[in-house]
């Protein structure tokens, strides 16, 4: 007889990361140089205010003067013409945003090819972890799978035994056959639901391994071509004459790269931390059912079922419902012997060409 009790245990993984959004470029402000500007321009304020306040009788005593009175109406009148001329402006704000990345490249990783590369590496590392995971979550399954079939096999055996014992007039006999052969029935619902969770969170994982694939393969590609496209961008584009072009109003050929560089590093980041967060969801979902006593964590199951009701998959994208339809659809049975498909590079366009048109 085997029977499933549910434990109580808190469950410490969230299933609430799902998210699609439109790529959109950062400000400059909500980048890592955006920050140190922050940091340096309210240093620069504090320090003008501590200096004006330390010094306040000097500055006084200087405005007095017909000197100081003509230099302070002249720095005041330089102020406003470079607050209100756009080109002005533009020039002031440029070079301070260039030194701040400048600054801000130090200490850290801040150039969009740098940072791709190492998204390669940490999906290459999931990727060999998400296949030691599915492997696991195989073996787990073909367990189940059997557990299943015996309990079947014992069910049959008790109707059998309680029908000869119902024809024998053996009354104790048969009801003590029928009850057990029900509590069996009764463990194999729960077992056969158990199992449907599995093979979603199985399909799902293969899934996420062949579309990893495919990511690990565009960032590789994007990374080979725009690397030599920005080398040959940065040889022709000096600081200045990137900062006439602001001035105009022309586009900074420099610029729109590393924004378009950086649109992809933002969206490889999203579905690295997605793979991240699932493969942990999906390793606290096995470590809370232990098969062989027949125990596995209520809240592990209501996690993995408030993901499939509610939650989207920025990797996954309208694959997700299709893969939870296939899992309930009794017609479609799961290959567990199955190898995992590996995507076909022929014919496939790459995913974030566009983002350079």
């Amino acid at each position: 007889m085997f029977f499933f009790a549910l434990t109580l245990k808190p469950v410490i993984f969230d299933l609430n990361f799902y998210y699609m959004s439109e790529t959109k470029p950062k400000s400059f402000w909500t980048k890592p140089e955006g920050v140190t500007g922050a940091v340096i321009l309210m240093m620069l304020l504090f320090a003008g205010g501590y200096l004006a306040i330390g010094f306040l009788g000097a500055i006084l005593s200087f405005l007095s003067t017909t000197i100081g009175l003509i230099t302070a109406l002249l720095t005041l009148g330089v102020l406003i013409y470079m607050v209100l001329d756009p080109s002005t402006r533009t020039l002031v704000s440029f070079m301070y945003k260039s030194a701040m990345r400048w600054i801000t490249g130090l200490f850290v990783e801040i150039d969009p090819i740098g940072i791709l590369k190492s998204y390669v590496q940490d999906l290459k590392t999931n990727l060999t972890k998400m296949n030691r995971q599915i492997g696991q979550l195989r073996g787990q399954m073909h367990k189940l799978n059997e557990m299943i079939i015996n309990n079947k096999k014992e069910i049959d055996t008790n109707l059998n035994q309680a029908s000869q014992a119902a024809s024998s007039n053996q009354q104790a006999q048969m009801l003590l056959k029928s009850r057990k052969a029900g509590r069996l029935q009764e463990s194999n619902v729960k077992l056969e639901d158990l199992y449907k969770k599995m093979e979603i969170l199985y399909r799902v994982l293969a899934k996420m391994y062949e579309n990893s694939e495919i990511l690990v393969e565009d960032i590789t590609d994007q990374v080979m071509v725009k690397e030599q496209e920005r080398k040959a961008i940065l040889a022709s584009t000096s600081a200045m004459r990137s900062a006439m072009s602001v001035i105009k109003g022309d586009p900074d050929k420099k610029a729109m790269f590393d924004a378009a560089l950086e649109a992809v590093a933002d969206d490889v980041s999203k579905k690295v931390g997605e793979i991240e967060r699932f493969m942990e969801v999906s390793q606290g979902f096995m470590q809370s059912i232990d098969l062989q006593n027949g125990v596995f964590e209520e809240e592990g199951l209501k996690m993995l079922e408030k993901w499939e009701a509610e939650s989207t998959s920025l990797l996954l994208g309208g694959e997700k419902e299709d893969i939870i339809h296939r899992a309930n659809d009794a017609a479609d049975v799961l290959d567990l012997n199955a190898p995992i498909s590996h995507p076909e590079k022929v014919g496939r366009t790459n995913q974030y060409d566009n983002l350079f048109e």
